[in-house]
C-alpha cells in the first residue's frame, strides 16, 4: 500500500515539477510546497464537509473516528513541519472529543503552518537531515514528502468516511 501511496505522489510530483520549472532557481521545493497546497485545501474542504454528528463516526472499530483523524493530521503535520523548518511547533494539543470548529481550526492552523514551512525551503536546504520519527534523521525532502504522502493517505481514506455517510468528497464535487 505504502508502495503504491509512494507512486502516486510521484505521479503527482512529477508534473508539477515541470510546471515548477517556473518557479525560478527552486523547481523542487516549489513542486513539493504545490503538492502540499493541493492536498491541505482537499483536507479541509473534507473536514469542513463531514457534519459535526458525524466527527464520532468510524466504519469499524478499529478505525480511527472521522474527528480523531482530523486531530492525527494537524499533530503530524505540526511535528514534522516544526523539524522541516526549524520553527517551534504550535502547542495545542487536539482529541477527537472537540468539536467540530476546533478540529476544523486546528487543521486549517497545521496547513498553514506546514505551508509557512515549505516557503522557506530551497532546492539546497532539501538535502539537510533533520529529526523524525524513532530519534532517526531523514533529508528535509523525505520529511517534506512523507507529510505530503500522509495527506495523500489521509485524504484517500477520509473520502471514504464521506461516501459511506453519503456525501461526496472535495475532489469529486462538480465545480460550480
Amino acid at each position: 500500500m505504502k508502495q503504491l501511496i509512494c507512486m502516486a505522489v510521484v505521479c503527482l510530483i512529477a508534473p508539477m515539477a515541470a510546471m515548477a520549472q517556473d518557479a525560478g532557481a527552486n523547481p523542487l521545493s516549489s513542486a513539493v510546497q504545490m503538492t502540499l497546497n493541493q492536498f491541505a485545501k482537499n483536507l479541509v474542504a473534507t473536514a469542513e464537509e463531514m457534519p459535526a454528528d458525524k466527527y464520532s463516526y468510524a466504519p469499524t472499530k478499529e478505525e480511527m473516528t472521522f474527528g480523531k483523524s482530523v486531530a492525527h493530521i494537524a499533530e503530524v503535520n505540526n511535528f514534522v513541519c516544526s523539524n522541516i523548518s526549524e520553527m517551534p511547533a504550535p502547542p495545542p494539543k487536539m482529541s477527537d472529543a472537540d468539536s467540530k470548529e476546533k478540529l476544523v481550526a486546528g487543521l486549517k492552523a497545521s496547513m498553514d503552518y506546514c505551508a509557512q514551512a515549505y516557503s522557506k525551503l530551497t532546492d539546497a536546504k532539501l538535502k539537510d537531515s533533520v529529526p523524525f520519527y524513532g530519534g532517526r534523521k531523514i533529508t528535509r525532502l523525505g520529511a517534506a514528502l512523507e507529510v505530503n504522502y500522509d495527506l495523500v493517505d489521509h485524504y484517500a481514506a477520509l473520502a471514504v468516511y464521506l461516501r459511506l455517510n453519503g456525501l461526496l468528497p472535495p475532489t469529486a464535487q462538480k465545480k460550480p
